[in-house]
């Protein structure tokens, strides 16, 4: 097993909410950028649900994100992993990002979303715990997984599903 890590968060100090994942995946960590593998459905559910134009550079469409209020992080600063399976993270490796810190920057967060059920996880067992009151207590949704591993969810359905983060925003 391989130890990873993830990458700074893509926020600015106006964000008003924050997709979490668990840790990028293998294609990420090579291209370092966040949702690189070509069948991850995270940037074309992005581009729908904040009209970002397709096809623009990596760092544009991070830029327009974070622009509209969004912040993208990962729960865990690192772990230990064979494979990009969140399945096969080793449980006695997980070290989760800074949350408090980022917080306390980011003091306009309102709302807490989950790119799938191991972000969801790890957040409510190894950081929520330990946050302050208010923050502990943001609303926080989980969402379908955009990996391509949630093939029980056709793009359409996990479109469907996110498009909440636009009806609460």
């Amino acid at each position: 097993m391989s130890r990873v890590h993830s990458f700074p968060p893509l926020a600015d100090a106006q964000a008003r909410l924050l997709i979490l994942g668990s840790m990028p995946g293998k294609a990420s960590l090579q291209a370092n950028r966040y949702y690189a593998h070509p069948r991850n459905a995270f940037w074309p559910i992005v581009e729908h649900l904040f009209h970002l134009a397709p096809g623009l550079a990596y760092d544009e469409r991070c830029a327009q994100l974070v622009r509209q209020g969004v912040a993208v992080w990962d729960v865990l600063m690192s772990c230990t992993r064979e494979s990009s399976m969140d399945a096969d993270i080793d449980s006695r490796s997980i070290v989760p990002n800074d949350f408090a810190g980022f917080f306390a920057a980011h003091p306009a967060i309102g709302r807490i979303y989950f790119n799938g059920a191991m972000a969801q996880r790890v957040f409510d067992r190894h950081v929520a715990p330990r946050l302050p009151a208010g923050v502990a207590d943001l609303p926080r949704l989980r969402l379908p997984s955009t990996s391509p591993a949630n093939a029980g969810y056709s793009f359409e359905r996990k479109l469907a599903c996110w498009r909440v983060i636009r009806e609460t925003r």
